[in-house]
């Protein structure tokens, strides 16, 4: 996909890697500020509720999802795969600065 292919996509709510991945750093960063005054060990459970609440969202609201087991089972599967890729990346292994237990 060219530039102009990648910016008509954007314009219609798409994105292509780069900006998945500027858009998951945007959720990163505000997990980051809010780490100076939750603990680390609080702040994932509340993504991952925050996550899940906003999928089923998107599965009842926008997608209109018949089956949500198949959904349950296809989310639960990305989040695994996703899941052991971070936890296999070497840069996540040492502490940030200021990260709270």
């Amino acid at each position: 996909m060219n530039r102009k292919d990648r910016l008509a996509a954007r314009k219609d709510g798409e994105l292509d890697t780069t900006g998945f991945l500027r858009v998951a750093d945007k959720f990163i960063d505000v997990a980051n500020r809010e780490n100076k005054k939750v603990n680390a060990t609080q702040l994932h459970m509340v993504f991952l509720y925050a996550s899940t609440r906003y999928s089923a969202y998107v599965a009842n609201a926008i997608l209109n999802v018949d089956n949500h087991e198949e959904f349950v089972e296809t989310m639960t599967g990305h989040y695994q795969e996703m899941l052991r890729q971070h936890l296999a990346d070497e840069n996540l292994s040492a502490p940030a600065k200021n990260t709270s237990n």
